[in-house]
């Protein structure tokens, strides 16, 4: 009976541990909290606004610290960064229609009423970017009800709302101011030397061989070769 009760206890043991391990590696493998342990580590710190899209495995972040964004898909495997100045605008489109955005030197656009009933809810953030210019964020999609929170597209425009609000507390800052690029004095190149002139009378009496003889301007030859001419 010793033994066979030790067996058990070494069995409850090791099944709690067992669920306790499990416990510990479910919660540090929520999609939530991959993707801001990625977030925080692309933004050097802590982000003070955090959206995460629940099972799309996107999200986004601000740090005002260190003055960076950065959006994430795939849980936190991918990330871009940007400067939080770049981030030049923010809607909130429900069903492929904007009820509310904001826009850098643009009045903003509130929301009007949440819907009770939608099939779609969408956070788009725009960037000063030409290469990744936006990103999405599905907060709701039809069949989230019994899978993820917010569990209702009301609660979802909501939490895109708050998040508006936060973006254009960032829009209504002024840009970073551009650092100016050092200015380099090149040197002009000297001017080339001037060539001389010739003379106008011609050339000079030393310009002629005094040893060659004389030429004949009708046959070329010289005189003094010619006896016939002497």
């Amino acid at each position: 009976m010793d033994e066979l009760a030790r067996l058990l206890l070494l069995l409850a043991l090791a099944g709690v541990a067992v669920t306790l391990l499990g416990s510990v590696v479910i919660w540090h493998m929520d999609e939530g909290r991959r993707v801001r342990r990625a977030l925080r580590n692309v933004l050097k710190g802590v982000p003070e606004a955090v959206v995460v899209a629940r099972g799309r495995g996107k999200g986004a972040g601000f740090s005002f610290t260190s003055g960076l964004a950065a959006v994430a898909w795939d849980s936190g495997a991918w990330c871009l960064v940007y400067r939080i100045y770049e981030l030049v605008g923010v809607e909130i489109i429900v069903d492929g229609e904007v009820v509310a955005r904001a826009f850098r030197g643009e009045p903003r656009k509130a929301l009007d009423h949440l819907a009770s009933e939608a099939s779609r809810v969408t956070l788009r953030l725009i960037f000063d970017d030409p290469n990744h210019a936006d990103f999405e964020l599905d907060l709701w999609m039809a069949g989230d009800e019994l899978k993820r929170k917010p569990s209702s597209p009301a609660e979802a425009i909501q939490e895109a709302n708050g998040w508006l609000a936060r973006a254009e507390a960032i829009l209504r800052r002024p840009n970073a101011p551009r650092t100016p690029q050092p200015v380099v004095a090149v040197a002009a190149p000297p001017p080339p030397p001037p060539s001389p002139a010739a003379p106008p009378w011609g050339p000079e009496p030393d310009d002629f061989d005094d040893d060659e003889p004389p030429f004949d301007e009708d046959d070329d030859q010289p005189l003094a070769d010619d006896p016939e001419r002497r």
